[in-house]
């Protein structure tokens, strides 16, 4: 009997703690104040130059603040934690949604961090991405004619090396 009183004692704690859970969850040491608030998804700064960016190339998709790990992958877990919390300012596609750059808008903030927006170019270029850095508003003439320059069949390079010639004690493929 006493077995069958503990029981019952412990479901009805549990289905007190589940509505308590589903009413709002445990206390929250907010004080009022919400867990999260909305913000902007572009400065100031980033809205007038994703403007400038569909106003020169009204034929392409610009789309901003794009994961690193939306152009970019990698079995590799280290690899993976190089790139997996970093944003391109812009990607510039094709009609198709090809990717044709990346645009970073540098300010003030960049003159101490040349050495990562070093690395962050690196990681893009390796893969295959050009990347366009602009200290100040370009114009929409520049914009033009830096991408007319990427999609110019010319300027494409091979993106993954020849293979090489079979060696001669090597079957060929």
């Amino acid at each position: 009997m006493k077995l069958a009183l503990v029981f019952i004692f412990a479901i009805a704690a549990a289905l007190a703690l589940a509505a308590k859970t589903a009413r709002g969850g445990p206390k929250r040491r907010t004080r009022g104040k919400p867990l999260a608030k909305a913000r902007k998804p572009l400065t100031e700064r980033e809205r007038q130059m994703f403007h400038r960016l569909t106003e020169a190339l009204p034929d392409h998709h610009v789309l901003a603040q794009v994961a690193f790990s939306a152009l970019l992958d990698t079995n590799n877990q280290a690899v993976r934690k190089t790139f997996d919390r970093k944003v391109a300012d812009f990607v510039v596609c094709t009609a198709d949604l090809e990717v044709l750059a990346t645009i970073e808008l540098d300010d003030e903030t960049h003159r101490h961090r040349q050495e990562q927006d070093r690395f962050r170019d690196a990681l893009l270029t390796a893969a295959g991405y050009h990347v366009l850095r602009y200290r100040h508003f370009p114009t929409a003439d520049r914009l033009k004619a830096d991408i007319a320059s990427i999609e110019a069949p010319e300027h494409f390079a091979p993106t993954t090396p020849a293979p090489e010639a079979p060696r001669a004690n090597e079957p060929s493929l």
